[in-house]
């Protein structure tokens, strides 16, 4: 009696596991849209061209709780992730929260802050966070980034200059001949900026954290609900603070449940 009710159990498990791997990943295997240039997500080490990272983590463990091989899709710009998994070719995909591109996807709850800020000249009057948004000074960051999205809708009285030159040459151009007076990236993106350059600060404080979400397809309400129980679990188990500590990303942080 007790072998058959262990079969019982086992072939429910079974069937269960193959119903929800058939919802995550239909096609056997969970395909993975994610941010290459974006440390808070994914790096790639110099040495070996290893790919790791708190998304990567992520992604590796959500494959294996459905048993699962996890395909790795490191995309250029929020909107190829977003494009990604809209168009079917990727399962979920890793891009921060932004209501402008809410529409064509459905976001989890946040599972990751990261912090944003600016890098100025050594001599820039720009001293903190509160001395951005200022008459007659251009903040530039990234076209399509979240903090340029952010800095849209709340720039009151300095001007947004959306660029697609982010190198650190780039940067350091661009404020020493005065097309900006600052430049807002995530911390450890900028913080890997200034030991390429001199003549360069950054600012000692933060203007938000963004919101780090996973995306599935609009209409998709069991995956969606899949990957949020997912990223409950991996927060209340400390899966995700040691993604975080294994990274050894700066200005990053689990982000706090949704209130209920």
């Amino acid at each position: 009696m007790r072998l058959l009710v262990t079969f019982v159990v086992i072939s429910a498990l079974s069937v269960a596991l193959a119903a929800t791997q058939a919802t995550v990943a239909p096609t056997g295997t969970l395909r993975v849209a994610y941010l290459s240039g974006n440390p808070a997500q994914a790096v790639k080490d110099p040495a070996t061209g290893t790919i790791r990272g708190v998304a990567i983590d992520l992604a590796r463990e959500l494959a294996r709780r459905h048993a699962v091989e996890a395909s790795l899709m490191g995309m250029a710009t929020p909107q190829d992730v977003i494009e990604a998994v809209q168009g079917g070719k990727a399962d979920v995909g890793f891009v921060a929260y932004n209501p402008e591109r809410a529409g064509p996807v459905e976001f989890s709850q946040p599972y990751l802050l990261v912090q944003q800020t600016f890098v100025v000249l050594q001599d820039s009057t720009i001293r903190s966070i509160a001395d951005i948004d200022r008459p007659n000074q251009k903040i530039g960051a990234r076209k399509g980034d979240s903090i340029a999205l952010y800095l849209a809708r709340t720039l009151k009285r300095a001007q947004l200059v959306n660029t697609s030159q982010t190198t650190s040459a780039e940067i350091t151009q661009m404020l020493v001949s005065g097309q900006l007076d600052a430049f807002g990236a995530n911390r450890q993106r900028l913080s890997d900026v200034l030991p390429e350059v001199t003549g360069l600060r950054l600012l000692p404080d933060d203007l938000y954290g963004v919101e780090q979400t996973l995306i599935v397809p609009t209409g998709k309400p069991d995956v969606l609900k899949h990957v949020n129980q997912f990223i409950e679990d991996v927060r209340r188990s400390g899966f995700l603070q040691k993604a975080i500590e294994r990274s050894g990303v700066i200005g990053i942080a689990v982000a706090s449940p949704p209130s209920k």
